[in-house]
């Protein structure tokens, strides 16, 4: 983590003010942090908890604190397991009931009698996965029922629509602060780019047309940091490799041809079944009419390849679901069109190229045979233009 965090000031502060409270065991307002790939909410978040754990113990305040990454953890009971054990009351892995769980947790907390803050990071990898935020609820209602000790929540999401998926009960606890983190500008990400520059390499060998290059590209894209130091990192090993002297703009233009082929491959070679089978769909839909398709002929297409495949498909909600998260991560365009009083929909069409999806997925013995099957729904939009 760097010392210092450019251009994320009043985030920094607003985070310290809402959490500050829990360095007196008072009570502090749950948060919820969005704001697309790469803006910061994670780091930031893990800044302000390292100085106030650090100022608790100056003061010999009780601050417990437990970083969770949803996505990775999968499962409620997962996550439930690792806060037991943040408070160091460990859990068997699998066996037990997830209110059994919750009990023990409970009972973690109270004993303990210290301010709990947890962070959840890729929230909505939670909710999303089974349709379920009945952990989130029971969660940010957990505090009427200790008599000693708190919980205070710190949602992160990269999707800025995650909120839709929620309970109205359990929004109106969790949201009680927001925090938004917009997009990094080219003029921000050179500034952040050129700080951890200073650090990594050696002084005089980094191009600043180099330099200015990384930060246009990032910020083009998303605004996204991390991918601004990727391209700085992997250029700096381009040069490195090719034994030149300096860092100029062409190892990162040749940088950014390999870090966008690897993010493509990772991102398609680690897609679940039924992620695969949508991007089969929509690609199967665009090459037999080339433009975009909605969302219901996505939905038919899907279903009859899960037939195909012997797979049962998911509900129309879930596989919706699905779609945002392809969108967020890139390998779907995903838009929103109103069609007035006839309601809404969205228009989908593949964010990589088709050769890569057939690449990727050519070696899974699941979906193989899906890339040269041809459902009956694309032949009837065939017919039909």
């Amino acid at each position: 983590m760097p010392a210092t965090l450019p251009h994320r000031e009043e985030q920094i502060r607003r985070l310290g003010s809402v959490l500050a409270p829990a360095l007196t065991k008072d009570r502090v307002s749950n948060l919820f942090a969005y704001g697309k790939t790469g803006t910061g909410k994670t780091i930031v978040t893990r800044f302000v908890l390292d100085r106030l754990q650090r100022k608790a113990r100056e003061h010999g305040r009780a601050l417990d604190t437990s970083y969770i990454n949803c996505r990775l953890s999968g499962t409620n009971y997962r996550v439930i397991a690792d806060l037991c054990r943040s408070l160091g009351r460990e859990v068997p892995f699998t066996g037990l009931a997830v209110g059994e769980l919750l009990d023990r947790f409970r009972n973690a907390l109270q004993s303990r009698g210290s301010a709990f803050l947890v962070v959840l990071d890729e929230i909505d990898a939670l909710v999303k996965r089974s349709e379920d935020d009945s952990l989130l609820y029971e969660l940010t209602r957990i505090n009427e029922k200790l008599a000693d000790g708190w919980i205070g929540l710190i949602g992160i999401s990269n999707d800025l629509h995650f909120k839709d998926f929620l309970d109205p009960r359990v929004l109106s606890s969790l949201g009680e602060e927001e925090v938004v983190f917009k997009p990094y500008s080219s003029d921000e990400l050179y500034d952040i780019l050129k700080e951890r520059a200073e650090l990594a390499l050696r002084t005089g060998i980094l191009d600043q047309g180099a330099l200015h290059l990384c930060a246009a590209l990032a910020a083009g894209e998303h605004g996204d940091a991390r991918r601004a130091l990727d391209l700085l990192r992997v250029a700096a090993e381009i040069a490195e490799r090719s034994r030149e002297p300096r860092v100029v703009e062409n190892h990162v233009r040749e940088a950014q041809q390999k870090v966008e082929h690897d993010r493509v491959t990772e991102a398609l070679s680690s897609l679940p079944l039924h992620s695969r089978i949508l991007l089969i769909s929509v690609m199967q839909l665009e090459n037999a009419r080339k433009e975009s398709s909605v969302t219901g002929d996505v939905y038919e297409v899907y279903r009859e390849l899960c037939g195909a495949g012997s797979v049962e498909p998911l509900t129309q909600r879930r596989v919706s679901g699905l779609l945002n998260e392809l969108d967020i991560m890139g390998v779907l365009n995903a838009r929103v069109v109103s069609f007035g009083r006839y309601g809404r929909t969205k228009k989908i069409r593949l964010g990589v190229e088709a050769r890569a999806v057939n690449t990727s997925f050519s070696a899974d013995e699941m979906v193989r045979g899906l890339l040269s099957y041809v459902p009956r729904s694309v032949l009837r939009h065939q017919t039909s233009l």
